[in-house]
């Protein structure tokens, strides 16, 4: 899994950080001002790429804002494959990240993550990050037992 993802400040356009309140979220990290998307916080958000644009959208679902969505922040690769999210217009999208985080533990993330696209009963966006099973070295690092789908890269 991946509870949360980061990325250098430089890559957020300047009005969706001011739109959002961003700056809240943001830390240094050798010398670099990062924004980090926690799934803890109060409200999960992350950063998607849509249709060229880049967006800050809700992740998941983990306060009940929905009563038609699942009540998590990820879904397994194999649950879409199998129509899971069919009913539900789903769009695949982009999550951009240059770290995330688990268990403690932040690693590198060198384009992204993929991730699902829904509308709730009140047409907002909502977004989840797509899982698949850990590969050995990511259940060693992490003990997580499911790891984020990356884009064109397996840890």
């Amino acid at each position: 899994m991946c509870l949360g993802i980061s990325l250098a400040r430089t890559e957020l356009p300047l009005e969706l950080i001011a739109r959002h309140g961003l700056d809240r979220c943001a830390h240094a990290r050798g010398g670099e001002k990062e924004i980090q998307f926690l799934f803890r916080d109060r409200d999960p958000r992350l950063p998607v790429w849509q249709d060229g644009q880049l967006q800050i959208m809700r992740w998941g679902n983990s306060h009940g804002q929905s009563r038609l969505l699942p009540r998590t922040g990820w879904t397994w690769q194999e649950t879409i494959d199998s129509g899971g999210w069919k009913n539900l217009d789903a769009v695949p999208v982009d999550i951009p990240a240059s770290l995330g985080f688990e268990r403690g533990v932040w690693y590198r993330i060198r384009q992204g993550i993929r991730g699902l696209l829904v509308l709730d009963e009140q047409n907002s966006h909502v977004v989840y990050m797509i899982c698949e099973p850990s590969t050995h070295y990511y259940r060693v690092m992490t003990r997580s037992d499911r790891m984020p789908m990356l884009i064109d890269e397996q840890i």
